[in-house]
């Protein structure tokens, strides 16, 4: 399923959701016009880049290699990679789902709460979104980029604010493809329960020996959304909109 619009209709302009899209925008452009140079495969500056400002959870725990350690140095601070992290994108689609979220849900939340408290409630969320994932792999060397973990926190708030609004949804099942408008508490129901069962299997293959699969950081996504439930209650206003 593939959410395309929500029918909630903000009463303020979302400048901070269309802020944040439009930083989300220039880092990804920049991390594009960083190209590839020629220090050897997989060293490329656009590489080199998201492990600087990537957030890497050995860096927070201190269990880097230490050839690593050396490597990356001290700037910026491995703290401060939580926040830039959050800017950087894999590729196109990572970043267009990611914004695609942040544009349907974020605008009605940011509404609800306020823009100055949006901007808290985000960036919080975000943190609360690599606290959960290094829990899980805390001696991890794999950068972790994209602001999938804060998203999931707009989509946690979304949920409690209207779980009853419409959702054009694109549902797709092999060949069958079509338009839906589904209940926003089905829709956000569906994305946890998948963002379970993947971080479930991911963590069973760790377990295992097989190493961190997919590359998605699955415990993220799940860090965030709960952690977006608990904000909402500490930032909501007492007056404030409910569907």
């Amino acid at each position: 399923m593939l959410p395309l619009k929500g029918d909630v209709h903000s009463r303020s302009w979302p400048v901070v959701t269309i802020g944040l899209i439009g930083l989300n925008v220039l880092a990804f452009l920049y991390q594009v016009s960083l190209g590839i140079d020629a220090r050897g495969p997989g060293a490329g500056a656009a590489e080199a880049f998201i492990v600087e400002f990537g957030v890497t959870p050995c860096r927070l725990t201190h269990s880097c290699p230490v050839g690593m350690s050396r490597l990356l140095g001290d700037f910026p601070h491995p703290w401060a990679t939580i926040v830039t992290s959050m800017f950087l994108h894999a590729n196109v689609l990572h970043i267009g789902g990611n914004m695609l979220f942040l544009w349907i849900f974020g605008n009605n939340v940011e509404d609800t709460i306020g823009h100055g408290r949006f901007v808290l409630f985000y960036l919080t969320a975000g943190v609360v979104a690599v606290v959960g994932q290094t829990l899980v792999t805390p001696t991890s060397p794999v950068p972790l980029i994209g602001a999938s973990g804060a998203v999931s926190g707009v989509l946690g708030a979304y949920l409690l604010l209207f779980p009853h609004a419409s959702i054009l949804t694109l549902v797709m099942l092999g060949f069958f493809i079509k338009l839906f408008r589904i209940p926003a508490l089905i829709v956000l129901a569906f994305w946890i329960v998948l963002q379970l069962v993947n971080g479930y299997l991911a963590y069973s293959a760790q377990t295992l020996g097989r190493g961190e699969s997919g590359g998605v950081a699955w415990f993220a996504h799940i860090g965030g959304f709960l952690g977006g439930i608990a904000l909402l209650f500490l930032l909501r206003p007492r007056r404030s909109r409910r569907l």
